[in-house]
């Protein structure tokens, strides 16, 4: 069975290839996930709903609004002083100094031979009585002064939290309430096949994704797409290894993120305890899962801010352990060595460039319709030479190689290789002659008049189809000619292949090739928001990472990324500066993602477009004037004067102003000059519409 609880049919786009390890820096890696008894308490750890981006495992909720914070010094100063008032109370009633009305209520509720020496008590008990009337005096001294002086938040702040960390573990659920013991499946007659998975989590054989894979599989049975016999009877075989993953394999290599496949995060980094910070959020975990990565994400950073190390690898990461688990299929692109982890944690590895990579990739991206065959390679050639306001696409160039691929395809029953695409673009007269040779003797009219279309065209100045030819030429070179080949002899991977839980990474040549590079990265992501858009199974999440998305924003490439939500599927980009964006997409590529972080380092144009986006709210301003005292009186003067010598300032009254302003959440000077080096300020929305504003967060924390 694969991930889904059906049988595998798996093909090229899941076959395991041979891996070795890409050049990655060494990191140190996270900490193993634990087994046995630990991971039984890690599976019932409480993960209480929570804001958006709050890392939710084991999570104490915080009030929303910030309660009134007296100073430390204070606070500890006055629960001395209020102490030693007691103190000085107690010491004046005990020595008389305040006379002995106290003792009146004692003496209105006892017997007058409780006082004595010989009354019915005896000594001990006379003793008890008057000692036990002074401690209770003592403690209604305690109790007001401990008001007084708030010792309560005293306790709570300094003292507490201290005999916190040594408190126990909470006791297990009940059976009912069990995460461990699968009541789901109890619930539905599957009691046997919950009996095996909770004993072999006891026995230490199931890890985090095992029972993220097995929980999905299970969905698939709930929601009737696949049979409850066949599901029960592979976990009954296989234990916690069964509905596999068509890789077989049930876990990365290496970790070196926190992840919690329960709720579906990996953890980025803490929150700031920053004033700037919601009081919710401060000092929380920050963390990012399906449900934000589904509106997409823009980070912006300059080289070395951490955009691949704290941000990309983890998420690709955590998509790599989702689709272990059948719930994700993961596209990450990015230059050879650019650290998007080891080539073992991927099923398909394209090395576009390298003669020893397997897998070569489709250049058609998988589809049989030349119209929109022709419509994704015209984005991905010149797509970033349309006009960059978000109304313009590029028709022209789509019309244009329509009039090539259709009659092509209809002749050869394949679309042309790169070689190919390039003479019947350049106008070469013997494959024109040869196409149109043959279709004139298969009879197709149609395909005649768009051939000769495209030759009259070649006739007029100012024909895009030079340009496409000059494109084209980027990829007609030796160190490709292994690669888009359409004859079917290599094994080209498609992006068609997203109905399935699959881990693909590409590399892209850096070298030499920027060009070429760039518009490689244009084709995946024209490729993967055209897929996305006509997968049958969109219970799949789906996401790209763009790990430098230089020269790939386009209008049509930020209308698709508007479309990704209602797919399921959402896309990471990366870019060292906005300025990489044409100016009139900016504003357009902004508001069309969900989630948009600012890295150390952000230049503060870029960061005036970050804060025109972040908007304004209301705030409390407030104003302090200091006013100098004139003394009309002569011993007023004199005081003034002594004043003055002993504090070196003259007298002066202090009026304070309370105004409310609308200001920007980070301006763009604050965004420039005020994160520290490792921070990012990130806002959030997730799918159903909830968001976050700017929090300011420690990516190594």
């Amino acid at each position: 069975m694969d991930s889904d609880g059906t049988q595998d049919a798996r093909g090229t786009h899941a076959t395991p290839v041979p891996r070795s390890r890409s050049a990655v820096p060494p990191r140190p890696s996270a900490p193993p996930m634990p087994d046995g008894s630990a991971f039984l308490a890690w599976l019932r750890t409480p993960r209480p709903e929570a804001l958006p981006g709050v890392w939710r495992f084991g999570h104490r909720p915080r009030p929303a609004e910030e309660p009134e914070q007296i100073p430390a010094r204070q606070l500890l100063s006055g629960a001395l002083i209020a102490f030693l008032v007691g103190w000085l109370i107690w010491s004046l009633l005990q020595n008389g100094y305040l006379g002995t009305w106290w003792w009146i209520p004692l003496f209105l509720v006892t017997p007058d031979s409780w006082r004595g020496g010989d009354g019915d008590l005896g000594g001990v008990g006379t003793v008890l009585v008057y000692r036990g009337y002074e401690v209770i005096v003592a403690l209604i001294i305690m109790v007001g002064v401990g008001k007084l002086g708030r010792w309560s938040e005293v306790w709570r702040r300094f003292v507490a939290p201290r005999f916190r960390r040594g408190q126990p573990d909470v006791a297990p659920p009940a059976p009912e309430h069990d995460p461990t013991e699968w009541p789901q499946l109890r619930a539905a007659g599957a009691v046997d096949a919950a009996e095996r998975l909770a004993g072999e989590a006891k026995a230490g054989l199931m890890r985090d994704v095992d029972h993220a894979r097995i929980a999905r599989a299970w969905q698939g049975v709930r929601s009737g797409r696949h049979d409850l016999s066949a599901f029960t009877g592979a976990v009954l075989k296989h234990g916690s290894a069964a509905c596999p993953h068509p890789s077989g394999a049930r876990d990365l290599s290496t970790r070196l993120a926190r992840h919690d496949l329960v709720t579906g995060q990996v953890r980025l980094g803490t929150t700031a305890d920053d004033a700037r910070n919601p009081y919710a959020y401060r000092g929380t975990g920050l963390a990012l899962g399906p449900e934000l990565l589904g509106t997409s994400l823009l980070a912006v950073g300059p080289a070395g801010s951490g955009k691949t190390g704290t941000v990309v690898r983890p998420l690709a990461e955590s998509l790599c352990l989702h689709a272990l688990a059948g719930r994700a299929a993961v596209v990450a692109v990015g230059a050879a060595g650019a650290g998007l982890g080891p080539a073992d944690a991927y099923d398909v590895v394209v090395r576009i460039g390298n003669p020893e990579s397997v897998y070569d990739l489709d250049l058609y991206g998988g589809t049989t319709d030349p119209d929109e065959a022709a419509a994704v390679l015209a984005e991905a050639l010149v797509g970033d030479l349309a006009d960059p306001h978000p109304g313009s696409d590029s028709r022209r160039s789509t019309t244009v190689l329509a009039q090539l691929l259709g009659p092509f395809r209809a002749v050869h029953d394949r679309f042309p290789s790169v070689p190919e695409l390039r003479q019947l673009l350049d106008g070469a007269p013997g494959p024109l002659a040869a196409l149109r040779t043959a279709l004139q003797g298969s009879g197709q009219e149609s395909l005649l008049r768009e051939l000769d279309a495209r030759e009259r065209q070649m006739a007029h100045p100012g024909d895009v189809g030079g340009v496409l030819a000059d494109r084209v030429a980027l990829l007609d070179r030796p160190a490709f000619a292994g690669f888009f080949d359409t004859s079917g002899q290599s094994r080209p991977f498609s992006l068609r292949a997203l109905d399935h839980p699959v881990r693909v990474r590409i590399d892209l040549p850096s070298r030499g090739h920027a060009d070429a590079s760039r518009m490689l990265a244009r084709l995946v992501l024209a490729q993967f928001t055209a897929s996305v858009a006509v997968r049958e199974d969109r219970s799949l999440f789906a996401c790209l990472i763009l790990d430098d998305a230089t020269g790939v924003v386009t209008p049509e490439a930020v209308r698709g990324i508007q479309r990704l939500r209602s797919g399921n599927a959402g896309a990471v980009l990366t870019l060292r500066t906005l300025d990489d964006v044409p100016r009139p997409l900016r504003g357009p590529l902004l508001g069309s993602v969900g989630c948009r972080m600012a890295l150390s380092g952000l230049t503060p144009w870029d960061g005036q477009d970050f804060a025109e986006v972040w908007g304004k709210e209301w705030t409390e301003a407030r104003d302090v004037t200091d006013r100098q005292i004139i003394a009309e009186t002569p011993a007023g003067k004199a005081l003034h004067a002594v004043r003055r010598v002993i504090t070196g300032k003259a007298a002066t009254a202090r009026a304070v102003t309370v105004r409310q302003v609308e200001r920007e959440r980070w301006s763009a000077s604050e965004l420039a000059h005020g994160v520290p080096p490792g921070h990012a300020v990130l806002s959030l929305t997730d799918v159903r519409g909830e968001h976050a504003p700017p929090l300011l967060v420690d990516l190594r924390g």
